[in-house]
């Protein structure tokens, strides 16, 4: 697995949960409580949780609205990745996207691979950056959204995690908008 660095301090990041169904809701929420159960655990805190119907411009206005919050890092998505006509989260997601990091999804799907094998290509898993915040969509199912903690973001929320991370390039997400 990847390596922790124990002589660095945990640095707790500021997380949102959206979940994105037309059908649930927060008591059946069982994708948002594994990300929110994970992120407690790993010492991060829950900045704000919400649930929104597949609905592409309802979506991407509230992840804009979280990327210009300065209580919040980072935004993870669960649901909506799919290939049907309403999986529009990843189109929402593209909408706000200052900077996608395409990389994400590769390696989602590498990790999904494992567990489901050739399943893991209908999923559209995506991540990026907008307005100095991460942004991260997940599958709508508890499973993807632990392999993705588990595999992916746990690590790479992890300021301790060697050889880099997203905690310790988080400051200079936005330097480009700085007045020189």
């Amino acid at each position: 697995m990847s390596p922790i660095d124990d002589s660095r301090d945990f640095i707790p990041v500021r997380i949102a949960i959206l979940t994105v169904s037309d059908s649930r809701t927060l008591a059946e929420d069982r994708s948002g409580d594994v990300l929110a159960t994970r992120i407690a655990a790993a010492g991060h805190e829950l900045a704000a949780r919400r649930i929104l119907p597949d609905e592409r411009a309802e979506i991407a206005a509230q992840l804009r609205a979280w990327s210009l919050d300065p209580d919040i890092d980072v935004v993870i998505s669960t649901g909506g990745t799919g290939l049907t006509g309403r999986d529009v989260t990843v189109e929402a997601h593209r909408d706000v996207y200052d900077k996608e990091i395409e990389a994400f999804g590769t390696v989602f799907t590498h990790v999904s691979m494992a567990k489901i094998g050739t399943s893991a290509v209908q999923s559209r898993a995506t991540g990026g950056v907008a307005n100095g915040t991460y942004m991260f969509a997940l599958p709508g199912s508890p499973g993807a959204c632990k392999d993705a903690w588990d595999e992916i973001l746990g690590f790479q929320l992890d300021y301790r995690h060697r050889p880099c991370n997203f905690v310790e390039i988080l400051p200079r997400l936005t330097e480009h908008q700085r007045r020189k």
